[in-house]
């Protein structure tokens, strides 16, 4: 069949198409009522919207048929250009491409009665083609809605960190994590420092990647040299950041405490920071460790919240137990942690001072005879007596 033959019976074909068109979008929508279960449970405004997609395919594939190939539309802005937006985020890209079937399989069903005499072939293969590009074009019209929502959730993740680390945790905070599905408790932050030569979009993603492997929900956020992870749902935050502090550059990776929601989440931001700040204070930290074990580094360091920590919880309690309790762990400490030199400065029995010791470990959950927690007591001691000097020094 010659070029001039094959034109003259697309061009009947077309005429045929264009007759039967207004036949057509009913028919979809009465096979899709039957076929698909998921479009009978929706709303009938969505449904309506659906059937004006189905009359713009069926009259996109029309215009299609009988352009030349060079000049024919793009098939996903005349298909789904009509759909509104509250639809593309209401049906999934698998419903989408089940509706497509569903309507080519209506033309096809009268593909003899459609194609002129001899153009069954073409219009068969025509259908065809045009399927194929109704699927790529659906994938890349929600590959682009993908990308879109995606670059929204990484601005509401990083408002999200900023406001947390600013103290600014209010309602409006609270409703764009709603907006990225937060409802994650107790809440943890971990704070570290970036990878080199990563960009803050690859680090954010393998932080997501971890978090998931991990089963925990977090926000990420990258503010220069730092990486900031709010870890929800963790049971065990410091094993949560595990996989997170995998994926950080080298240095500290310190764990805040655990609090109860976002509101409280500043305050365990806070701490993190103040340990990441003091973390080069103690060299052979675990990776992660968590705030609290940097206390002593972190009031040398100037954090005020670990000073008032260290007298409110550590200091006081042992003042309220009497001076003898201070007297021997003071001697103690400053005896190089031996119990027969500190016995016999204080005129007392071993045991007394034994029983004095476990007395502090008890007030404070300190053990004076752990080296690292004995360091956290002369801290706490010296902070302590600085709250008590003479106000005319």
């Amino acid at each position: 069949m010659d070029n001039a033959s094959e034109a003259a019976i697309r061009e009947k074909t077309t005429e045929r198409l264009e007759k039967a068109m207004g036949t057509f979008g009913t028919a979809a929508l009465a096979s899709m009522e039957k076929q698909l279960p998921w479009f009978r449970r929706m709303p009938a405004q969505q449904r309506s919207w659906i059937g004006l997609v189905a009359q713009a395919g069926i009259a996109a594939f029309v215009e299609w048929f009988k352009s030349a190939e060079e000049s024919r539309p793009a098939i996903a802005d005349e298909v789904f250009g009509t759909a509104p937006r509250e639809l593309m985020r209401s049906i999934k890209l698998k419903h989408t491409i089940d509706m497509v079937r569903v309507i080519i399989d209506v033309v096809e069903t009268r593909l003899d009665d459609l194609a002129a005499p001899g153009g069954e072939a073409q219009l068969r293969e025509a259908i065809l083609r045009y399927t194929r590009d109704v699927a790529f074009g659906a994938a890349q019209v929600y590959a682009q809605a993908a990308e879109t929502r995606a670059a929204w959730d990484a601005r509401l993740e990083a408002l999200v960190v900023n406001a947390v680390l600013r103290g600014e945790v209010d309602d409006g905070m609270h409703s764009w994590a709603a907006a990225l599905g937060w409802t994650s408790k107790p809440v943890t932050v971990i704070a570290g420092f970036t990878p080199e030569d990563e960009e803050p979009e690859v680090i954010i993603d393998q932080m997501q990647l971890a978090a998931r492997r991990a089963r925990v929900d977090v926000l990420a956020g990258v503010q220069g040299h730092r990486v900031i992870v709010i870890v929800g749902g963790a049971d065990d935050p410091l094993e949560a950041a595990r996989p997170v502090a995998a994926k950080c550059g080298p240095g500290p990776v310190v764990v805040g405490p655990p609090v109860d929601d976002l509101y409280d989440s500043t305050t365990s931001a806070r701490a993190a920071l103040a340990g990441l700040r003091a973390a080069a204070g103690w060299p052979d930290a675990p990776r992660p460790v968590m705030a609290d074990e940097l206390l002593p580094e972190r009031a040398l360091d100037g954090d005020d919240e670990a000073r008032r920590y260290l007298i409110d919880q550590v200091y006081d309690p042992m003042c309220a137990a009497g001076a003898p309790l201070l007297d021997t762990l003071t001697t103690y400490l400053e005896q190089g942690s031996s119990l027969e030199a500190t016995a016999r400065l204080l005129f007392v029995h071993p045991n007394t001072v034994r029983y004095r010791l476990r007395r502090v470990t008890e007030l404070t959950g300190l053990a004076p005879t752990d080296g690292r927690n004995a360091f956290t007591l002369r801290i706490a001691l010296v902070l302590g007596r600085f709250g008590t000097r003479p106000a005319r020094t």
